[in-house]
């Protein structure tokens, strides 16, 4: 493990809920991602003095167009890596919001059933927190590592599960 443990970032992640869909942002736009080609939730880096509720509403803004009127905040992923920098991500959900989607600069944003998440190409970590989403786990804390993009560790709750 590198020291990237030491210039961690805080990020959000937002999974926004239409009934049985989440909206899901698909990564194709921009260089140099992390997340390339992969799909995950709207979200982003939070600003200087920003709390992670002002980042979520402010990334959802930015990225959808929308204004969420409804959220719950739901657990925090820490996202270790060997090649990336060590990650605080704030999750959360979302039902209710105003406005109309409009197109991202970051990706395609679709409306995608929730059946069908586990299919799409995620993160192997993104699979486990999409799951205790799911299952309205309570409040969690969950430790992911990897190894290039292999998750190699999982901790939920300080036990491992992987």
């Amino acid at each position: 493990m590198s020291d990237n443990i030491f210039r961690a970032v805080q990020s959000t992640l937002i999974y926004i809920e239409r009934g049985d869909e989440y909206l899901m942002l698909h990564r194709t736009k921009k260089e140099n991602d992390l997340n390339r080609d992969k799909w995950i939730g709207v979200g982003g880096k939070l600003e200087p003095g920003e709390a992670p509720e002002d980042c979520a509403l402010r990334e959802t803004r930015e990225e959808t167009g929308l204004t969420l009127t409804r959220w719950r905040y739901r657990g925090i992923v820490t996202f270790l890596s060997d090649r990336y920098e060590t990650e605080y991500i704030h999750l959360f959900t979302a039902d209710e919001w105003s406005g109309s989607i409009r197109d991202c600069d970051e990706g395609e944003l679709a409306w995608i059933k929730k059946e069908a998440l586990l299919s799409l190409k995620l993160w192997e970590g993104d699979k486990i927190f999409l799951r205790l989403l799911d299952s309205d786990a309570p409040f969690f804390s969950l430790k992911l590592q990897y190894e290039d993009d292999t998750l190699v560790f999982a901790q939920l709750n300080g036990k491992r599960i992987q």
